[in-house]
């Protein structure tokens, strides 16, 4: 039984980080480890609780500041957007001087029909 719950804690933990952004998954787990490792300190200091919150706080922190250095030191090919793509200027030529249109002639009349 405690193995069957164990599992399918395990699963539902899995599952819940599949819609979360890189940036929400890296604080999350900063957070987890450091509440971790925070209470594992707070234990041999005498309050778990309290180490369990400090060290939450600052992996939460620590994960953040993870993910901004990850996403500054990117790949460019992996990041470009609309912003970053640099357009080449357009090269100018020369035009040569419009010419001068003569002016419109208008057709001559049309002759009335001849009578055969």
């Amino acid at each position: 039984m405690k193995k069957t719950c164990m599992v399918i804690l395990a699963a539902l933990f899995l599952a819940g980080c599949a819609g979360m952004s890189t940036t929400e998954q890296r604080v999350l787990s900063g957070g987890a480890i450091g509440a971790g490792g925070g209470a594992l300190i707070g234990a041999a200091a005498g309050s778990a609780a309290i180490g369990a919150a400090v060290g939450g706080g600052a992996g939460l922190l620590g994960g953040y500041l993870y993910d901004q250095y990850r996403k500054s030191h990117e790949a460019p090919q992996y990041r470009q957007t609309a912003t970053t793509k640099k357009s080449q200027p357009k090269k100018r030529t020369k035009r040569a001087p419009a010419k001068e249109t003569p002016e419109k002639q208008t057709p001559p009349e049309a002759a009335p029909p001849r009578a055969m």
